[in-house]
């Protein structure tokens, strides 16, 4: 391999980390290997100019149309003002000003004025950006590498085989469940309430002098969580990641018994269906399950079934997870009789529906509309990104 001469005495390992680490602050989603693959692409092109060395970094760290301007805009942040394959001492002026974005100086505050100071390759990020990252920002760090660059592509994009990637990502993704306090208490140091038997008995061994006080407070556990999901036509990109969702949740928390649930034009039980340790296998169980998928939509009747018995005393106090576009062949009223039911039954609502993702979306539908006002929180779920969103309310 070739050593480039044009950052010639500059650390490349550490010039890649710091653009890559600036790329991802101003929202640019670089893969895992990212830094890796520009230092070997620097090596074996050996950039002569700044266009060259543009190219280089572009190849290797871009993989989204999206990200284009904003790697546009933080390479000439970096280099617009940098003396390039001359003498790297030089590069380790304060940056200035007038080259960020916001206006503001993000320079070493505690650099010397005479140019001694941080390497440029080290020093603060200086773009901020006009468009912040998403909320779902970690969701990165937690997915794998062949995902991270699709993480706000909508489902109905992938393919088979990265659906089952994503469904194996979702066994370990969501870690904290909604948390409910409960009638029994446990020891703890920052507790309110002062636990008498426990302060009296360690007295014994301190002459009865309470010289350590015993606090409780009260015990938490996880909520129960119900998942109903739309597996009509209009559904069906989305339904097989919800699908797997649900799986995942009967998976990481079936210490709570959860409940899942599909609808088309009659609501089936998939709870048994979906706990088989093999995604699959469960997934070819509730389809086989659900006779009535991609087909007609009766969200109303299908809600008020859930509240019926056997399955309305699992809603009580439940976190209530609704995946459906709204779009139903009832009569509103009769959906809007249904969530108010269901509303004063459960601790939480939470619609996802992914066409609200599409720009200027409304809910126009007459079901969604008249759904609406007993929900907690409606989410759009369409992407990875989105599931980030479900996940923090979850949280």
């Amino acid at each position: 391999m070739t050593t480039p001469r044009l950052l010639r005495g500059v650390d490349l390992a550490a010039f890649a980390v710091a653009l890559v680490d600036r790329l991802r602050g101003a929202g640019v989603a670089v893969s895992a290997v990212g830094s890796a693959g520009l230092v070997q692409a620097m090596h074996i092109l050996a950039p002569t100019d700044r266009s060259q060395l543009y190219w280089a970094a572009r190849l290797t760290l871009v993989s989204r149309v999206d990200d284009l301007a904003a790697f546009d805009a933080v390479f000439d942040v970096v280099f617009g003002d940098a003396v390039l394959g001359l003498d790297p001492v030089s590069l380790k002026r304060p940056l200035d000003p007038s080259l960020t974005l916001s206006g503001r100086s993000t320079a070493d505050p505690n650099a010397a004025e005479d140019g001694v100071g941080l390497p440029w390759t080290t020093r603060p990020a200086a773009f901020t950006g006009a468009a912040p990252a998403p909320e779902g920002s970690a969701l990165p760090q937690l997915m794998p590498s062949r995902l991270v660059a699709h993480a706000d592509t909508p489902f109905e994009q992938f393919d088979a085989d990265e659906l089952r990637r994503i469904g194996a990502w979702l066994q370990s993704a969501q870690t904290h469940w909604p948390q409910r306090r409960t009638l029994r208490r446990q020891r703890h140091p920052a507790g309110q309430h002062v636990d008498l038997r426990a302060t009296i008995k360690a007295s014994r061994t301190t002459g009865w002098e309470p010289v350590r006080v015993a606090r409780t407070r009260r015990r938490a556990r996880p909520r129960r969580v119900v998942l109903v999901c739309d597996v009509s036509g209009s559904m069906q990109p989305y339904a097989t990641v919800y699908l797997h969702l649900m799986r995942a949740t009967a998976l990481r928390s079936a210490g709570l018994h959860p409940e899942v649930f599909a609808f088309a034009t009659t609501l089936t039980r998939l709870t048994a269906a979906l706990s088989h340790r093999s995604a699959e296998t469960a997934l070819a169980r509730a389809n086989d399950k659900v006779m009535d998928r991609y087909g007609g939509t009766r969200v109303g009747r299908s809600i008020a079934a859930l509240l019926t018995l056997p399955h309305g005393n699992a809603l009580r106090g439940a976190v209530v997870v609704i995946a459906s576009d709204g779009w139903d062949a009832d009569e509103p009223d009769t959906l809007r009789h249904a969530m108010s039911r269901l509303r004063r039954r459960a601790h939480l609502v939470i619609w996802l529906n992914p066409r609200a993702a599409a720009p200027g979306f409304a809910p126009l539908a007459g079901a969604m509309a008249a759904a609406l006002p007993y929900c907690d929180h409606v989410l759009s779920a369409h992407s990875l990104v989105g599931l980030q969103e479900l996940f923090d309310v979850l949280s």
